[in-house]
């Protein structure tokens, strides 16, 4: 069967069963039934594989109670993320490459009404007066949407694929994008309470590498998440707060902000607070908790390298508070933050950690970094395949003081 002829039939199916009240009135398993009944019965006399089949009662049942086109997208399993760029131009990305695929919805009014249904599930709202939204499937799975008139060639939808499997510091050394050797070195960090950062470009893993780092948090411990669309799985421990900001509604009233969250957090009695991502003001609340008692605390934040994760920090606390003196931010910063992991997505689309560094201080007008493990090429790299490996550096370990009061005695 073409894909006009796919496409011709599936409308046909999707039109006979909306105009007919009583089918719309089905349950899910009745009506799932019914389309495969009618599909039979449409395409009595022609050739379709089973494939083709499934496919066009998955996409008949999901433009009625699914997501329609996106259904499909979201069940196969080799699709990491789903770009709409209006009815017509869908695209995904498979194992690290972004290609178009075929197909569309039937209408600008069509893919409207299944963003409306994303975000209605999750409790948000968008719509022309407030046009842009952050929201997440109910399997976890971060929407970013934006409409009309703000997105000039249609309703534009991104949706990153939440992994079914929570993300494991194991499962990461199998990708390549960690070493045994700096895994046991963080996971001794983690455990010894140091407050970690993980900095990255989008799409190089930030979330999922700390999804594996909280892994190493101690099931005995009482441990707040805050994020803008809940993410995170930290499945091994059971004192979890899990806390989601919100935004405002169509009167403009209601909205909860991550610096709200944070505050709040503080009355909680955590052990460690961990915010999936900084991008604005709240740096300084969070800055604040790792000062104030709540060592072991975890974060991430959008940089090019670890010196401009430093650097962006000092921008997004100006956010919050422009007339504090550059100096003092850095010394809180410097105060604050233990350990600095670095992230990329290199040019054979590959996800590396690129350089672990710990703050020394401030020093000098400068914050203080020392390297600890850097990612370096070799001589087997190409234009189109990165060989390397995350080696140690010679720099010894300056801010032992955590480790030992953990009881580690060895040197790092």
């Amino acid at each position: 069967m073409t894909p006009e002829r796919t496409a011709e039939v599936t409308e046909a199916l999707r039109t006979y069963i909306v105009s007919n009240a009583e089918l719309t009135r089905l349950d899910d398993d009745a009506l799932e039934l019914h389309i495969r009944e009618a599909l039979e019965h449409h395409v009595v006399g022609e050739y379709v594989s089973v494939s083709e089949r499934v496919k066009i009662v998955q996409q008949v049942y999901g433009s009625i109670r699914g997501l329609g086109l996106l259904d499909s997208l979201l069940s196969d399993e080799s699709v990491t993320e789903v770009m709409v760029n209006g009815p017509d131009a869908i695209f995904v990305e498979r194992n690290g490459q972004v290609q178009q695929v075929p197909g569309s919805f039937e209408s600008s009014r069509r893919l409207e009404d299944i963003i409306q249904r994303i975000v209605g599930t999750a409790g948000r709202e968008v719509n022309q007066a407030n046009p842009i939204v952050d929201t997440r499937l109910q399997d976890g799975s971060r929407v970013n949407v934006v409409l009309p008139p703000v997105a000039l060639d249609g309703p534009t939808v991104t949706i990153r694929k939440f992994s079914r499997d929570p993300m494991t510091i194991r499962r990461l050394i199998s990708y390549g994008s960690l070493t045994q050797e700096a895994s046991d070195f963080l996971s001794t960090l983690v455990r010894s309470r140091y407050n970690v950062f993980i900095s990255g470009g989008t799409g190089s893993g930030k979330t999922t590498f700390l999804n594996a780092l909280s892994n190493f948090i101690g099931s005995d411990e009482r441990v707040i998440t805050i994020e803008d669309s809940a993410e995170l799985q930290i499945d091994n421990v059971d004192n979890l707060v899990r806390l989601e900001t919100r935004n405002a509604n169509v009167a403009g009233a209601g909205e909860i902000s991550m610096r709200q969250l944070i505050r709040s957090s503080l009355r909680m009695r955590p052990e460690r607070i961990v915010v999936g991502e900084v991008r604005g003001a709240e740096a300084l609340d969070m800055l604040q908790a790792m000062n104030t008692g709540h060592d072991g605390s975890l974060s991430t934040g959008h940089a090019n390298s670890t010196r401009d994760m430093l650097s962006r920090l000092e921008t997004m606390v100006l956010q919050a508070s422009a007339t504090l003196p550059l100096e003092a931010i850095r010394q809180q910063i410097a105060s604050a933050l233990d350990v600095v992991v670095h992230l990329s997505r290199l040019r054979d689309h590959s996800r590396r950690t690129m350089e672990i560094a710990e703050i020394t201080g401030y020093r000098d007008g400068q914050i203080q970094l020392n390297t600890l493990y850097e990612f370096r090429e070799d001589e087997a790299s190409t234009f189109t395949h990165v060989s390397g490996t995350l080696v140690r550096t010679d720099n010894p370990m300056v801010n032992t003081d955590k480790l030992r009061l953990a009881g580690y005695q060895d040197e790092f």
